[in-house]
């Protein structure tokens, strides 16, 4: 058993079994039903595996990383910042590109396509608008702020090492500005339609 469970890919494959069992089990006339709203449903469902992903990716780099980094020993740093660091800036940015592309994707989709009336805020839609825009600007920062500051401030592309102490500073603030966006965007995001605007 513990080596089923080392094993990662053997998780993912066992895993994506058991979701295809769900699907089967408990939507087994999907053709028979309305394509679009199953489409939808699952259009959510990737929206919110991805956005976990990426807002825990986001809490982990906040809540964990960045205040532990000054209390591990010189030595050991280049654990974190050569091998752990890269490996979640990957599923870190690649996260926040499929949670946007599944929120337009759901907002765009009929039957209820409203990203025009989202983005401009319009009546009944502007709680989904500003959490919209939360998560645009978010992942902005991650793809065009924070990567770029990453791969200075970890050696993935050699500077000097005052621009790779500025680096590390404005892919820090500008991480906190997506942790400081991420609790009213999720909030918007969550309570959109439960609670009314």
């Amino acid at each position: 058993m513990a080596k089923f469970f080392s094993n990662l890919n053997a998780v993912l494959v066992a895993a994506v079994i058991l979701l295809i069992v769900v699907i089967v089990g408990f939507h087994r006339d999907i053709a028979g039903n309305d394509m679009m709203a199953y489409l939808n449903g699952l259009f959510r469902y990737l929206h919110v595996l991805f956005g976990i992903m990426w807002i825990g990716l986001l809490y982990y780099f906040n809540f964990v990383q960045i205040p532990t980094m000054p209390k591990v020993p010189a030595e050991l740093k280049p654990g974190v910042s050569k091998y752990i660091a890269p490996t979640a800036l990957f599923w870190f940015r690649w996260a926040a590109a499929f949670t946007v592309l599944m929120g337009l994707v759901i907002a765009g989709s009929p039957p209820d396509t409203y990203v025009v009336e989202a983005l401009t805020f319009q009546p009944g839609y502007r709680l989904i608008g500003l959490g919209m825009w939360l998560g645009l600007i978010m992942a902005f920062n991650v793809w065009f702020v924070i990567w770029p500051n990453q791969k200075r401030a970890l050696g993935i592309v050699t500077v000097d090492d005052a621009l790779k102490a500025k680096s590390a500073t404005t892919a820090m603030m500008f991480s906190r500005i997506n942790t400081m966006l991420s609790i009213p965007m999720l909030y918007c995001m969550v309570t959109q339609g439960v609670l009314g605007e």
